[in-house]
């Protein structure tokens, strides 16, 4: 018996209400990943059900993320592959959930509602939370409309009555479901709502929509937050009304911050364009985000997308919130910048340097100097202003114990060079260098005694991207002497 493995279709289905969270991004990767290491199918499905929340651009915003962190889908609105449209507003035009909502109706799996805005919120109660101990509103509907005759029903729809369409939950029993990471899962039908498969504008919920296209478009695994772990019993329950095969579940792990709580929007590097637009690298983000939550088997954390779609297996990933440390991606960011090209990275460290720099200087000498001192190119700034104008620093910087120098020792040094610098006319790195230890062999100091002083006078500054000698030379003779007049007279104040 020769046993045909279907091949693997996941799809991301984000709603166009933003800017993409790193939790979606998080799934779409996962979704790209197991597909791609399977040679399966990646397809983009945009969910614009929920036309109150749609947002102008945001479709744009979800193109635009997905190539730019390197998740080429196969199959979406652009990109037809046989189980088009890929936009559920044009799929609604169809007629399809409406269809196969009047399906489950026949079926007696779901059934027309015409309960007013005002009935409902009469069936609102509060609850308390037993873990948080917080309370919330709930309103569980009471199956009044279920009771209603075939010929009430009709007599309200030819009446033009507004209407939803509920799924009808059984109140007794357990339904169970199973997930690739969490195991089989039972929850008792009395916690089942009969939520709205179709709403009263005549677009379906996201949650009917979900299932409806997961199945017509062939989707083979789901991949999701495991926010929606409570929703997959309902969703389960449809698959059975309808006798469709289930797909293989995958719940994803919460994605919290340092403080262990939920990633919100207010901390600034919730969503991918933030992130970007504080100086982090595509790549680098993409490689720290596919490991919240996921451990390769070796012990490793540096991964091209290549390697890790060869690498990734879902069965590791983890079932315990993934903590998103900020100071853990600008590691890793850091590390990609000092792999990188030279060209590539003088390319992005160019728009950060003319921001700051407003002198003439050789910004590709600058960029060299950075590349392996900076985490994020906004780092560039600190490492580099002191190139426009001498900051203002205390004389006690010139102290420093392992190279013995002291305020008075600096001044005596930087008072003996200043004639010999100012005659020098050759103000090239190598040249200044070999001008300087020279002078510190022919009076038996070491090296340090004399860079530090002279670093400290042309810089001003505790840390700098490059010694002594290699900021003179981007200075100039000119500038490099003023600072160091200025550093003198500092001292002999």
């Amino acid at each position: 018996m020769v046993i045909i493995m279907k091949k693997i279709r996941t799809r991301y289905a984000p709603s166009p209400t933003g800017k993409m969270h790193v939790g979606n991004l998080r799934s779409a990767l996962y979704e790209f990943l197991i597909a791609k290491h399977e040679g399966g199918v990646f397809m983009l499905r945009i969910e614009d059900t929920d036309q109150e929340r749609y947002v102008e651009g945001a479709v744009d915003i979800i193109y635009r993320t997905l190539k730019t962190a390197g998740l080429t889908h196969d199959e979406g609105p652009d990109k037809d592959g046989g189980y088009g449209p890929y936009v559920q507003s044009e799929r609604n035009k169809s007629g399809i959930y409406l269809k196969y909502a009047k399906e489950l109706i026949d079926k007696g799996e779901a059934y027309y509602c015409f309960c007013d805005k005002e009935r409902l919120e009469s069936l609102r109660e509060t609850i308390t939370d037993p873990e948080t101990g917080e309370s919330k509103e709930i309103m569980i509907y009471d199956k009044h409309c279920l009771h209603l005759s075939k010929e009430e029903v009709e007599a309200k729809l030819a009446a033009g009555m507004p209407y939803v369409i509920r799924q009808n939950n059984p109140k007794e029993g357990v339904t169970t479901f199973h997930d690739e990471l969490y195991g089989d899962i039972s929850v008792s039908n009395a916690e089942l709502d009969d939520m709205v498969l179709i709403k009263s504008d005549g677009f379906p919920t996201y949650n009917f929509a979900n299932v409806v296209d997961d199945h017509t478009m062939g989707i083979t695994h789901v991949v999701r937050g495991n926010e929606y772990l409570s929703s997959s019993p309902k969703y389960n329950r449809l698959y059975e009304a309808f006798g469709w095969e289930v797909p293989v579940y995958i719940h994803l792990p919460l994605i919290t911050d340092e403080n262990h709580k939920k990633l919100s929007k207010r901390s600034g590097h919730a969503s991918f364009e933030d992130l970007l637009a504080q100086g982090f690298l595509p790549e680098a983000v993409v490689n720290y985000i596919a490991l919240l939550g996921w451990s390769p088997e070796e012990n490793r954390e540096i991964f091209s997308l290549q390697e890790l779609i060869e690498q990734f297996d879902y069965r590791r990933i983890s079932k315990s919130p993934a903590v998103f440390d900020i100071n853990k991606l600008k590691w890793m960011n850091g590390e990609y910048l000092k792999a990188m090209d030279e060209e590539r990275f003088y390319e992005l460290a160019l728009p950060y340097l003319e921001k700051v720099l407003t002198k003439k200087l050789d910004f590709h000498k600058i960029a060299a100097m950075v590349k392996t001192r900076i985490e994020v190119f906004p780092d560039i700034a600190e490492l580099v202003d002191f190139f426009n104008e001498l900051p203002d620093y205390d004389t006690e910087m010139y102290v420093h114990k392992k190279m013995k120098t002291t305020k008075e020792s600096s001044l005596a040094v930087l008072t003996e060079l200043m004639p010999i610098l100012e005659k020098q006319e050759d103000y090239s790195n190598d040249a200044l260098y070999a001008l300087l230890t020279e002078f510190a062999q022919k009076r038996e100091y070491k090296n340090g005694y004399v860079l530090w002083p002279v670093r400290t006078a042309v810089s001003g500054r505790q840390m700098t991207p490059a010694g002594a000698t290699e900021i003179m030379e981007l200075l100039g003779k000119e500038e490099s002497l003023s600072r160091i007049r200025r550093g003198i007279e500092a001292l002999q104040a």
